[in-house]
């Protein structure tokens, strides 16, 4: 997380990587990547968005070697068992 914390870096890393400046998030839960064996934790969060908070392409950091397609599909899509 580079010394931020989680609600920072979340913010950050989905406008690197949506393009999309979000506000107003919500942690849901944390768990242990592998309880026993690691002390990573991963932090699960929500937030609203629309139109007018894109402020980039997206698609991750190039120095990072990041590539990462943006694809938006509605709820009913999404929750979909196709």
């Amino acid at each position: 997380m580079d010394k931020d914390n989680a609600e920072d870096c979340i913010k950050r890393e989905t406008e690197e990587e949506t393009g999309y400046k979000i506000t107003d998030v919500r942690k849901i839960f944390e768990a242990y990547m592998s309880p026993g064996s690691v002390t990573e934790i991963l932090y699960f969060f929500i937030a609203e968005y629309s139109k007018e908070m894109k402020v980039a392409e997206g698609g991750g950091a190039e120095h990072e070697e990041e590539n990462i397609e943006v694809i938006e599909t509605g709820i009913e899509q999404a929750m979909s068992i196709d």
